[in-house]
């Protein structure tokens, strides 16, 4: 495996929009000259790039309008939920106490997305008419719901709350790659040792392999501490992640590296 190393931008430099080839179709079985090209946007952020994944440190609702057009197969991404979440430890999650960033922000994601492609969001519960607001504006119809039940309560209040979930976001007319469930368990705890609110591969792997091809491009511009990438690497697809804050993203880099290193099936708890 070889990897171009890490390098630092430190001027902003902003692609034009005309810069890189748009994308024809989505689940090619060998991404396009112009996946090679979505890796490596110039822009005021620090980038890792390695054959197999693409990451940058920054805000997505600028970084995204350096992508062309239909730049991406496939996006898995957990947005903040608008919450203000705090875990026990005091870890927050960037942007979670606004929404100034969901409409601008889906809307970039609905454009650099294929034309006839799936966008799977994960959101907050007591926000979904503000998420279904963003979705809609931006294009995109509802085409499910996936629930994934926990085997342990993330909190306790009215009730235990006991599962999470993501809807599917459907842009132009995709067929899935195979048919799943809507109901996919949680699995074992991560601990949320990287990530305050850090996704099991045990969820995130399914998912990239119903809704993506081999070989396709998938993009997770809330990349948090790298989960998705890592699936779908471990799924065989190119990924690119986009991270706002620089904590998260020096985590996602690491754990991102080794793998591509090692060519390992990847842990939720490494480090």
């Amino acid at each position: 495996m070889n990897l171009f190393g890490h390098h630092l931008i430190a001027t902003p430099t902003f692609l034009q929009p005309s810069s890189a080839p748009v994308r024809p179709h989505a689940g090619t079985a060998k991404p396009s000259k112009a996946a090679a090209d979505t890796n490596a946007p110039a822009a005021n952020d620090s980038s890792e790039t390695a054959s197999e994944f693409a990451v940058h440190q920054g805000d997505c609702t600028l970084l995204l309008p350096q992508y062309a057009d239909r730049s991406f197969d496939l996006v898995v991404t957990d947005p903040p939920y608008i919450v203000g979440y705090r875990d026990r430890s005091g870890r927050s999650v960037a942007n979670d106490d606004n929404d100034k960033w969901l409409e601008p922000a889906f809307r970039e994601i609905y454009r650099v997305l294929a034309q006839d492609a799936f966008c799977l969001s994960f959101y907050g519960w007591n926000q979904t008419d503000r998420f279904f607001a963003a979705w809609k504006a931006a294009g995109f119809r509802i085409g499910g719901h996936i629930t994934f039940p926990k085997r342990y309560s993330s909190s306790v209040r009215l009730v235990r709350y006991q599962h999470e979930s993501a809807y599917l976001l459907v842009k132009g007319q995709p067929e899935p790659a195979n048919v799943i469930g809507d109901v996919i368990d949680w699995g074992a705890y991560t601990g949320n040792k990287l990530h305050p609110t850090q996704k099991p591969l045990s969820i995130l792997v399914p998912l990239i392999q119903a809704f993506s091809k081999p070989g396709a491009h998938v993009l997770d511009p809330f990349m948090g501490s790298g989960s998705t990438l890592a699936a779908g690497m471990m799924c065989g697809r190119h990924c690119t992640g986009i991270e706002l804050d620089k904590g998260n993203f020096e985590i996602a880099k690491k754990r991102l590296t080794r793998m591509a290193q090692s060519r390992s099936r990847l842990v939720d708890d490494i480090g």
